[in-house]
């Protein structure tokens, strides 16, 4: 699964890393696109901001973020990022946990009704 990459709505995001405990991708959010308000339950993410701007929400608190910011994001916590640039918004996430796919997103809201 090592450098797959998927299109989304909002962007793109490929898999640089794909371990028993952890996972590595890039994700890369278009001009005003946001992903989802989202949890999850079987793992942690940390994110490192590499390039753009982006407004962050973490638990209902928001903030915002551009290059070298670090996010953590606890299991559980509820989470999302949007896109306030002109330019591509792009992270680092690693994923900590017992389980990475795709089907532990638990969406609160969603822009793209997924």
């Amino acid at each position: 699964m090592q450098n797959y990459k998927e299109s989304r709505p909002w962007g793109t995001f490929e898999n640089l890393l794909d371990e028993e405990t952890c996972k590595v991708k890039q994700i890369i959010v278009r001009p005003n696109q946001a992903l989802s308000y989202q949890y999850h339950y079987k793992r942690s993410e940390v994110w490192t901001i590499i390039k753009g701007v982006g407004t962050f929400t973490i638990d209902g608190v928001e903030s915002t973020v551009m290059p070298g910011d670090v996010l953590q994001i606890p299991k559980k916590a509820k989470h999302r990022i949007k896109n306030i640039d002109t330019n591509d918004l792009v992270f680092i996430e690693v994923q900590c946990g017992e389980y990475f796919g795709e089907d532990d997103i638990v969406r609160l809201e969603d822009d793209y009704n997924r």
